[in-house]
């Protein structure tokens, strides 16, 4: 007699004001489930931890339908294929795509972004550096940002899976580079492995002057990762016709009520300012191409990452309250 094999999961359990709690989530196990013609069977070997995570499972999400109660949570994730009736996917093959906080996923051509060669770089290095974190730092900051050299760009959250790729691309196209993190260790480690010219620990105390010290010939790029009163530093500094790349707003618990805040509609109207959001999901057909030239890079030396992998799948709630409070050394990843 064959006996079944178990899918853990994990699901959401009620639904989350602001940043998500391990409490949110339960444990709903059931059986492994076959694919049907047009599918493929992945078992998950590295899940994904993201600060988008938050507006996933969070009522008022606006640019992608929440989590429902009692779905698995969504993740992305990084498996190998045991079993397809797909015609592109073969047994064996390595996927980067929708898999979920689970051991197995059936999935279409809905959950697959991309194939993953392991001989390109590591199986993890497909969900952080060459992943969204990656593709993202690469497409918003020369797209939106559009930083040329001489120009000074300013990142928050510098020392993260995004902000860290962001600033050595800015210094590779000249820029002066400034980061924002959040201990003197990754403020060390922006400038030391990183790339960037200075960075400031915020939390040891934030002020306009304090940047305007560290940006003297004003910000043409602000690479703004956490909105809140960092930014609100920040914006004082911005130059004439200074672009305002919006990739996350972590240092906001919650957008209902939306919290009060300097205007800045005055300092847009009179410096020209271009203030724009990026989201990863509009750019989904670019996501080879980009990733080919961060693997480029990886294979030159010229661009370096870290990773913060932690084991276990019951792991993956608690590491997403962890990211939050700024407790991850790098692209923070669960190995199933």
């Amino acid at each position: 007699m064959t006996v079944a094999r178990s899918n853990r999961r994990i699901v959401l359990g009620r639904r989350p004001t602001g940043i998500p709690a391990p409490s949110d989530f339960a444990r709903a196990d059931m059986p492994v489930e076959r694919p049907g013609d047009g599918e493929f069977l992945v078992r998950n070997l590295l899940l994904s931890i993201d600060p988008a995570q938050r507006g996933w499972v969070n009522a008022s999400a606006n640019y992608a339908d929440p989590v429902p109660i009692g779905g698995v949570m969504r993740s992305l994730a990084v498996g190998v294929v045991e079993e397809s009736r797909h015609h592109n996917v073969v047994a064996g093959e390595h996927l980067y795509g929708w898999f979920g906080w689970q051991d197995y996923c059936v999935g279409s051509d809905a959950e697959l972004l991309r194939k993953v060669d392991p001989r390109q770089a590591p199986l993890s290095a497909a969900l952080g550096v060459l992943g969204i974190t990656g593709i993202s730092a690469y497409l918003a900051l020369t797209e939106i940002g559009q930083p040329e050299q001489g120009e000074t760009v300013l990142v928050s959250t510098a020392a993260g899976a995004v902000g860290s790729i962001v600033g050595q691309i800015a210094r590779r196209r000249g820029c002066h580079v400034v980061g924002l993190t959040g201990s003197v260790e990754k403020a060390a480690r922006c400038v030391a492995e990183f790339g960037y010219h200075a960075a400031v620990d915020y939390k040891a105390g934030l002020s306009t002057e304090l940047i305007r010290k560290h940006c003297p010939d004003g910000i043409d790029v602000f690479f703004d990762n956490t909105s809140g009163e960092i930014a609100d530093a920040v914006w004082p500094v911005l130059n004439r016709r200074a672009r305002v790349v919006q990739c996350g707003t972590a240092a906001v618990p919650a957008w209902g009520p939306p919290p009060a805040g300097p205007r800045r509609d005055r300092d847009v109207l009179v410096k020209r300012l271009r203030h724009e959001g990026f989201i990863i999901f509009d750019h989904v057909t670019r996501f080879p191409a980009v990733a080919a030239q961060l693997a480029a890079w990886l294979a030159d030396g010229s661009l370096r990452y870290r990773e913060d992998i932690e084991h276990g799948l019951e792991r993956a709630p608690e590491a997403l309250a962890a990211l939050y409070r700024g407790q991850n050394d790098g692209k923070k990843i669960i190995e199933v």
